[in-house]
């Protein structure tokens, strides 16, 4: 992708490995169902960081928490950009607003428009013209829908969009509309992006699709990557380091050959230590 694109609109720019997500002690309960347990978790500039761990174990429960649909009862969740963002009761369009996306583990697309109307809402959340500029659509507004929809251009192309840019989603292959899921919130421009089993009812040449543009996003254009998936051979292949989670706490973290040779982590996946 090009430089435009790297080019964070937050205005933050982190050296690689340089601290940028941080949670600590994060506790979540709904109602009797304690879904996080004092989880705590590190993400670095550049990284592809991994969160596994059998079902129910918090995955998304703890990227809810970070995108702000959750608000945990305890616990600190902080964004490091041009200043340190408090990300634990911020509401999630700030939060968007600050250089974090995420995916949906199921499609949450509008399938009814097409798929080029679908990655031009990705923008909303950094328009700026005010109503008159932009019901006269001169000036400033125009020059803005202009600079959005340059990037939204680059992002299909990026994504081998151009031959359905203009179909309805609804209308498209599973595969197809993961990936315009993701194109969406590449459009946000993050800084760091939170994907949720993007993979998930996949075959073979759509994961290795999809796992050739998570790796682009985040070679190509600095993107952070924070990534629950179930195919351990996509984390070992892709991710820099692992958090594994099991009963909404983290029983492990390093890096993916650590991780996967932990007992506790065997444990929890195949119900026997190693």
């Amino acid at each position: 992708m090009s430089r435009a694109y790297r080019y964070s609109l937050n205005g933050s720019v982190l050296e690689p490995g340089a601290l940028q997500l941080e949670a600590e002690h994060l506790s979540l309960r709904f109602g009797g169902v304690q879904a996080l347990t004092e989880v705590g978790l590190v993400v670095r500039q550049g990284e592809v960081h991994a969160v596994i761990g059998p079902n129910g174990a918090g995955k998304t429960s703890l990227i809810n928490a970070v995108s702000g649909l959750y608000r945990p009862q305890r616990g600190s969740i902080r964004l490091h950009a041009d200043r340190v963002h408090e990300l634990t009761r911020a509401r999630p369009s700030k939060i968007a607003r600050w250089g974090v996306a995420r995916s949906f583990q199921n499609i949450e697309l509008f399938r009814h428009m097409t798929v080029l109307e679908n990655l031009l809402l990705g923008r909303h959340v950094h328009m700026r013209h005010n109503v008159f500029s932009a019901l006269v659509y001169h000036g400033p507004a125009q020059r803005q829908e202009i600079r959005h929809r340059e990037l939204v251009e680059e992002v299909i192309d990026f994504l081998e969009l151009q031959p359905v840019r203009k179909r309805t989603v609804g209308t498209l292959p599973y595969g197809f509309q993961k990936r315009v899921e993701l194109g969406r919130a590449l459009c946000i421009q993050p800084a760091l992006l939170m994907l949720d089993e993007p993979m998930a009812g996949m075959n073979a040449e759509e994961t290795e699709d999809m796992a050739r543009f998570i790796l682009d996003v985040n070679e190509l254009a600095g993107v952070t990557v924070v990534l629950i998936e179930h195919d351990m051979g996509v984390v070992m292949d892709i991710s820099h380091r692992v958090t594994a989670l099991d009963f909404g706490r983290v029983i492990a973290d390093g890096t993916p050959a650590e991780v996967a040779a932990d007992p506790a982590v065997v444990e929890a996946y195949l119900g026997v230590a190693a």
